[in-house]
């Protein structure tokens, strides 16, 4: 799978500065209680595609946002993002063994620590944004960042999405329910990202909502694509249970669909993506590069 040169150069160097971010961010194994602190380095450390947090940063370098003003909204989502995986993997919810390669938190610790890591994760991702010592980004622009990550992350967003998710039946639902359903369960991180970089530049009212309309199909594809490779794609590849999904009988867009169609329906969500870039004068090719990544991906 190519990638646009830029975006190939930038996403790994992003990746090294998140995980150098997040050492630093969550505490160290030697400071109590350890247990706690090793199990959220675990589960948020070294591991993952850092796709929301590429996000972040591309929607801030469209903007001309320097890197630096940049790391801790990144990390924050993807603390977020890291939170949700630990529960969404416990037995209550998915029940899934292997996340990213390796042994889900609860089975790395157990159940009692996992709910517990990722509530501490959550709870981080917001502290980190609103600590008085980190004054990079002015007040307002702070404020908003936390509005917009708090919104993606309650009853209107993944939690909410989780709940509509566990209630789905193994009937097929219509294409729109289990489109709205993705929308707050995967879709709200995906355009908060977005949001937090843009936010980290302006608070144009035409920039925000030029970069909403790109990351809302987005989110749905990300989604789509992630159901046809459950479908398609092998464990090792994917880091996680292959088939997972039809095995708890779980409606997809590729149980739905089928893949040809659910692979076209992607593209058609990426080119809206990109159609609402619109004339953003700054460089908006990183976004772009994102966007095909997005429906080309592998894992």
């Amino acid at each position: 799978m190519s990638q646009p040169a830029d975006l190939s150069d930038s996403w790994p160097r992003w990746c090294k500065r998140i995980d150098r971010c997040l050492e630093g961010l969550i505490p160290g194994t030697t400071v109590s209680p350890a247990l706690l602190h090793e199990a959220m380095r675990y589960s948020s450390i070294g591991a993952g595609k850092r796709y929301r947090a590429a996000l972040v940063y591309a929607a801030g370098h469209a903007l001309c946002v320097s890197e630096e003003f940049l790391d801790r909204p990144a990390c924050a989502v993807e603390l977020i993002h890291a939170f949700s995986l630990v529960h969404d993997d416990l037995p209550a919810m998915d029940d899934d063994d292997l996340r990213r390669g390796k042994p889900s938190c609860h089975k790395a610790f157990d159940e009692a620590t996992a709910i517990l890591a990722g509530d501490a994760l959550q709870a981080l991702a917001f502290e980190i944004l609103s600590e008085p010592d980190w004054n990079a980004l002015s007040p307002t622009v702070r404020l908003n960042l936390l509005s917009t990550l708090a919104g993606a992350s309650g009853s209107s967003g993944l939690a909410g999405g989780q709940v509509l998710d566990l209630n789905l039946t193994s009937q097929d639902p219509a294409l729109e329910t289990l489109a709205a359903m993705h929308r707050c369960k995967t879709g709200a991180l995906i355009e908060a990202a977005v949001l937090m970089g843009g936010l980290c530049a302006t608070d144009d009212p035409a920039t925000l909502t030029r970069l909403k309309n790109y990351a809302q199909p987005l989110g749905l594809a990300f989604q789509v694509i992630d159901d046809v490779l459950d479908g398609t794609a092998d464990t090792n590849t994917l880091g996680k249970p292959a088939g997972a999904d039809q095995q708890r009988g779980q409606p997809t867009f590729l149980s739905l669909l089928g893949e040809a169609p659910a692979r076209r329906y992607a593209e058609e969500l990426r080119d809206q993506a990109i159609d609402a870039l619109g004339n953003l004068e700054q460089n908006a090719a990183l976004l772009v590069g994102l966007a095909q990544f997005t429906v080309t991906r592998s894992h």
